[in-house]
């Protein structure tokens, strides 16, 4: 079964170009200021007009208010919302409704106690992302290059399609995809030369990595 793969936090032309042409399924726009990663209305607009339509356009979102949601889909056309703060699910349900998008939702795993919210997103949500919890002094919910215990993934499943996230190189996405059987990946940090600034051979190495697997 083929896995999806997602290039995440995608700030230049280049980067979008390589993960396009080597076969991304998902990308994803941060709209989340304290991110090395985050992009403004314009440039992700300019960006996602570079996304052909068989890929998914991914914005991520931290907390955000209805009217930081309105003013980027005004202009970015975004298949769906990945929400990676601390939204209930009942704030993931009213977006899908107001905004007709898919929404995805971040679960912060440390260990397999923090999987306990999993079924209740999976009931509103159309996907689920499983990301390592970020470490104490971290000033973001994600992008912290951080791993968790994989082990805890091995035989979940959830009755929407899931991404395993949190610290994906080339070099490990393999081995992540044997050990937790999952159905997509999501990778940012770990395909970047510096903060925020994608390496397309990364990019290409870690998709034909996902491939391979």
């Amino acid at each position: 079964m083929a896995v999806d793969a997602k290039i995440c936090g995608i700030t230049d032309p280049q980067a979008m170009e390589a993960a396009v042409r080597h076969g991304a399924a998902l990308i994803g726009l941060v709209f989340f200021p304290p991110s090395p990663r985050a992009v403004s209305v314009d440039e992700a607009a300019m960006l996602a007009g570079r996304v052909p339509e068989r890929v998914l356009r991914v914005g991520l979102f931290v907390d955000p208010d209805d009217e930081l949601i309105d003013q980027v889909l005004a202009r970015v056309p975004l298949d769906a919302i990945q929400l990676h703060g601390e939204e209930p699910a009942d704030r993931c349900a009213g977006l899908k409704a107001r905004t007709g998008r898919e929404v995805h939702k971040a679960i912060k795993v440390r260990d397999a106690e923090d999987l306990a919210t999993a079924d209740r997103y999976a009931k509103v949500c159309d996907r689920l992302l499983f990301d390592a919890k970020p470490p104490a002094d971290a000033t973001r919910p994600g992008g912290n290059a951080e791993t968790f215990d994989w082990t805890v993934l091995e035989g979940r499943s959830w009755p929407v399609p899931w991404l395993l996230a949190g610290g994906l190189t080339p070099d490990n996405v393999k081995s992540a995809i044997r050990m937790t059987g999952c159905p997509g990946v999501d990778a940012s940090s770990g395909l970047e030369s510096a903060p925020g600034k994608k390496d397309p051979a990364k990019i290409a190495a870690f998709l034909n990595a996902v491939k391979s697997a």
